[in-house]
């Protein structure tokens, strides 16, 4: 009997391919293009194991074409690209990287926040552009940030991290999730509890850190941004279809807020064309999680939740459903 098979779709970084080649015989992505879903089904048909990215979507359709899968280790937090409940029934394991990642998704979330409330972005392609030609009193005005009041939408590992840099920063913390947090975590953090609709209507800085799923799609819509302070901003790292984008490009256009971060998108790779042309939105390419040391771990945390179900163990990052 030879090794047990394993399709990697994306390009991940050679320390978890590394681990894999240790173990099995591994396909990998030779130029990282994403997979359509009939390449995706012919490569992963006869495999042990899939380790894949937000892009592959991992359907019903999919699983049951492919009788061999043991795992589909997912390189990332999230796992709404998988039909988990498919591939539970087929004994399936889905896995994630959960923890690995949260500095680095917090750090982000404070550079997009700290971006858009100083126009720096705006302020980039002012230079740039050869318009800079000295000093100016009232050139850039931006925002101020200590003494603000600091919303966070999902109160998880991430969302803690970045109620932790906030006292940082000298900001008021309030968040609204399914449920409060005990005592012992609001006090660590600082942070008081309220609904969405006291979130939204208090907060100077809105940071969503929510999963996505049903319940979250267009969490922020046209009845939020008009329920906002006029001088908000709010900053994405979780999910893009948390935001209604259109709305989102109005409420920025006309003044309801007054600017956005944005590292996800609602119908990634593209970005809705009203959000563009705007200065008073930095974009950013889903990054949120990049760096060399965060990337490398995510890749070994995925390739050690697949050395360990095809010997026969559970996964340490087993999904529970």
């Amino acid at each position: 009997m030879g090794k047990p098979t394993v399709l990697v779709t994306r390009e991940i970084p050679r320390d978890g391919i590394a681990l894999l080649e240790e173990h099995f015989t591994v396909e990998t992505n030779a130029d990282d293009h994403p997979y359509t879903p009939e390449e995706l089904a012919r490569r992963a048909a006869g495999k042990d194991a899939l380790v894949t990215l937000l892009t592959d979507k991992i359907t019903d359709a999919l699983l049951s074409a492919c009788p061999t899968l043991k795992i589909v280790a997912n390189v990332a937090v999230g796992y709404d690209n998988i039909d988990v409940p498919a591939a539970r029934k087929r004994g399936v394991y889905v896995t994630n990287t959960p923890g690995v990642l949260t500095d680095a998704t917090a750090d982000f979330a404070f550079t997009l926040l700290l971006a858009a409330t100083r126009r720096i972005g705006e302020a980039d392609r002012f230079v740039r552009a050869g318009r800079f030609d000295g000093w100016q009193m009232m050139g850039f005005h931006g925002g101020d940030i200590a003494g603000r009041t600091l919303g966070i939408a999902g109160f998880g590992r991430i969302g803690q991290a970045v109620a932790q840099r906030a006292r940082g920063f000298g900001l008021h913390v309030i968040y609204s999730d399914e449920r409060p947090v005990s005592a012992e975590i609001e006090n660590a953090f600082g942070a008081r509890y309220v609904d969405k609709t006291t979130l939204v209507r208090e907060s100077d800085f809105l940071s969503l850190h929510v999963p996505y799923l049903p319940t979250t799609h267009h969490y922020l819509s046209t009845a939020e941004f008009a329920a906002m302070k006029h001088s908000a901003y709010i900053v994405n790292t979780s999910r893009g279809p948390v935001v209604d984008e259109a709305a989102l490009a109005h409420a920025l256009k006309t003044g309801e807020i007054r600017g956005a971060g944005l590292d996800v998108f609602e119908r990634e790779p593209s970005v809705h064309p009203d959000l563009i042309g705007l200065d008073n939105v930095t974009l950013a390419p889903h990054i949120a999680s990049a760096t060399v040391e965060t990337r490398k771990k995510m890749a070994l945390i995925a390739a050690e939740n697949v050395v360990a179900a095809l010997h026969g163990s559970v996964p340490p990052n087993s999904l529970e459903h």
